[in-house]
């Protein structure tokens, strides 16, 4: 009779072995997955807040700037059209328009403008305001010096409000080739409701309504 040959039989532990290192590797790739997730989702947030400072910076998409003063030397004796849009997303009750649909300005005057704001519901709500102009190419030369729309607004109900932007064209416009013949500039508005506004001061007074101190 013929004998078979023997196969040997893996021990316990050497499978035991296999069997740790198989986990281990699965764990490294799940932490590795995780991770990257972890770091795509870190990333997708950061950009925001990156975006929006990039657009402050360069004017990039009719993003306009912030001054924190008039500008020094005299207006030019040129003289640009700014138009006035004004909008209100869905779920904010509100109406808002400006007083004046378009004005004319030097370039480098400092214009005060008034947006009326009137709250149509029965209740307390509050917007903030976001804003560009047209051209896109006009973002980086249109400075406000102060704007409602820098911080959010909150309506009692049934009130009206006017609330002012004070703005000027900054004078390097005119040595910006990508804006020659450049005649109109529009500025837009457009309120979106604040679901969970910041808290405010108890003691905190009254905004003055003419001032622009909004």
């Amino acid at each position: 009779m013929e004998n078979k040959p023997t196969i040997p039989q893996q021990s316990t532990p050497n499978r035991n072995a296999g069997l740790r290192r198989g986990l281990t590797r699965d764990a490294v790739v799940a932490a590795i997955c995780g991770f990257v997730v972890v770091l795509m989702v870190g990333a997708s947030y950061a950009a925001v807040p990156f975006y929006n400072w990039f657009c402050r910076s360069t004017g990039f998409n009719g993003t306009t700037q912030v001054a924190e003063a008039a500008p020094t030397s005299a207006p030019l004796a040129r003289k640009i059209a700014v138009r006035f849009d004004s909008n209100v997303a869905g779920g904010l009750p509100w109406k808002f328009e400006p007083e004046k649909t378009q004005i004319e300005v030097n370039i480098g005057e400092v214009v005060t403008v008034y947006y009326t704001v009137t709250n149509q519901a029965a209740r307390t709500t509050t917007g903030q305001a976001a804003y560009n102009v047209a051209p896109l190419t006009v973002g980086a030369y249109f400075q406000k010096i102060n704007c409602f729309c820098f911080t959010e607004q909150t309506m009692k109900p049934g009130e009206t409000r006017q609330m002012a932007v004070v703005f000027y064209v900054d004078p390097a416009l005119v040595k910006d080739s990508d804006n020659d013949g450049l005649n109109t500039i529009t500025l837009s508005y457009t309120f979106y409701p604040v679901r969970d506004p910041a808290p405010q001061p108890v003691a905190a007074s009254e905004p003055d309504q003419r001032k622009g101190d909004l």
